[in-house]
């Protein structure tokens, strides 16, 4: 699997499968590690903030989940990406490692979506290994208590840790855990919602027009109706310079 940039973004390529299949390995072989499952919230994250755009580089993995980025790497590489969203890719793994035999850990969410999680959990995937479970406090923790959760998480032998604080809060965690939690880390987000039934996911027509924002903009408006507007609108503005440039660059 290698990586392209999208403008100033690194996006890992390669079929949805071979995703699983490098997500498996460097569990198994409980490399500390983090994938990040990128859209357009993160994309201008990264673009507005040098510090976080490293925090992306040094990530093992980044799928390109919304369907943005994917038009975005046919329009200014040709390059033909398949979707790799969180939401799918969430109850795929969770299958592939009960396969696998592997382990997992939830750290983040409130208690009640964790409550939630693991009443669903033993419904749905009973076979599944859950290594333990964690909602950290709404504020900054100590170096001690960091230290506790880091040898709680270590200690529980899990494989996998799903990383549930919403971005860019879950991936700066998860790039100042590399190489100390021993497992791979995922940030998952919003996709553990929807998985255990507390949101809907858009129809697949949705989807497949990449209008997956807009449905859960009708949801939630309040708290994300300023970042569409905004991100949505920089990203488009972005893409359209981006190609501009390639395209005066030929013409030369």
């Amino acid at each position: 699997m290698y990586q392209k940039k999208l403008i100033h973004f690194p996006l890992s390529i390669g079929y949805y499968d071979s995703f699983l299949d490098l997500i498996i390995t460097l569990a198994s072989g409980k490399i500390s590690s983090y994938i990040c499952i990128a859209n357009v919230h993160m994309f201008i994250e990264a673009y507005n903030d040098k510090n976080f755009i490293q925090i992306i580089k040094k990530a093992n993995i980044v799928t390109p989940d919304g369907m943005p980025l994917t038009w975005g790497l046919y329009l200014l590489n040709g390059i033909k990406q398949e979707r790799v969203s969180g939401m799918d890719l969430l109850p795929d793994l969770l299958n592939v490692v009960i396969k696998n035999n592997l382990s997992v850990y939830f750290y983040g969410g409130s208690s009640a979506l964790l409550d939630r999680t693991d009443i669903f959990l033993k419904d749905k995937f009973p076979l599944l290994k859950v290594a333990g479970f964690y909602s950290p406090p709404f504020r900054e923790l100590t170096p001690e208590h960091n230290k506790q959760i880091i040898d709680e998480i270590n200690f529980s032998n899990a494989n996998i840790v799903f990383v549930i604080l919403g971005c860019p809060k879950q991936e700066k965690w998860m790039g100042a855990m590399k190489g100390k939690i021993n497992a791979c880390m995922i940030g998952i987000g919003g996709a553990l919602p929807v998985m255990v039934g507390l949101q809907k996911r858009a129809p697949k027509w949705m989807q497949k027009l990449g209008m997956e924002w807009f449905f859960r903009l009708c949801q939630e408006p309040r708290r994300l109706f300023r970042r569409y507007l905004i991100t949505n609108t920089f990203f488009f503005y972005l893409l359209f310079k981006e190609f501009i440039k390639i395209r005066m660059f030929k013409l030369k």
